[in-house]
């Protein structure tokens, strides 16, 4: 398998960022750490190993990337401004200086231009952050494979909010989407996929995904919002079996 790690200098957060890259050309998603997580978490839990198959037949080609929520969702106690804001320069860390340099990367080894196709995934706060990406994004991405993620800022930012918050905090701003937003027809284009358990510590996930599926389904947008079983934990044996078979159905 093609691997390479990289530690580069962003601009928009003043320090440097790593990532790794697994895999020569195919479809790029990006991968999100859970809360407070590593670039190499997917591969230390396994998730790699999972659709190795894929990856090593130039199918797939995954950018496990860090994050900075122990400064921004986890920092519960500090300056809820500073912290939303602080991750917005994150979000633009990502946009403006992380997708360009996939690109650049993937064309290295694959002609093959994925340019707006780029997926997202991530479990828990990774399912979160890839959602959140997609509908604020959807021109920049291809769609979105979530994994047991809460889509409320309110879980982390208490009763404060602002403007920021709002349009990190899908539940409240899909809520309130014309169905003749522009954003719609965009979302209509991608591949939306949310999948979450009904068992331990996923209360919360499983009643936010059914508001996101009810909002889709108000706007037309052909979503796929899969809820597993009661037995289904949020913890990664269940990610490891729920990611390589999204996987299956998005490679065929």
């Amino acid at each position: 398998m093609h691997i390479r790690y990289y530690k580069e200098y962003s601009h928009h957060l003043q320090r440097d960022m790593e990532f790794k890259v697994y895999g020569h050309a195919g479809l790029p998603f990006i991968v999100f750490p859970c809360q407070d997580g590593k670039f190499f978490d997917f591969e230390n839990q396994g998730m790699i190993d999972l659709v190795a198959d894929k990856i090593e037949a130039g199918k797939l080609q995954l950018f496990c990337v860090g994050c900075v929520d122990e400064e921004t969702w986890s920092a519960k106690n500090g300056d809820h401004h500073g912290r939303i804001m602080w991750h917005e320069q994150w979000v633009k860390y990502i946009c403006a200086e992380f997708l360009p340099r996939l690109h650049q990367i993937h064309a290295e080894t694959d002609p093959v231009s994925y340019e707006g196709k780029v997926m997202l995934t991530g479990a828990s706060m990774g399912g979160y952050h890839s959602v959140n990406f997609y509908l604020r994004f959807p021109e920049l991405f291809g769609g979105c494979l979530s994994l047991s993620g809460l889509f409320h800022a309110g879980y982390f930012f208490g009763q404060y909010s602002d403007i920021n918050i709002y349009y990190n905090s899908p539940n409240d701003f899909m809520r309130n989407m014309p169905a003749d937003h522009p954003l719609v027809e965009q979302y209509r284009k991608g591949r939306i996929i949310i999948c979450c358990g009904q068992g331990a510590w996923e209360d919360d996930a499983k009643a936010d995904a059914r508001g996101l599926k009810h909002e889709f389904e108000r706007l037309d947008v052909p979503a796929w919002v899969d809820l597993w079983g009661e037995d289904v934990n949020h913890d990664w044996p269940w990610w490891r079996i729920q990611f390589p078979y999204f996987m299956a159905h998005i490679l065929g």
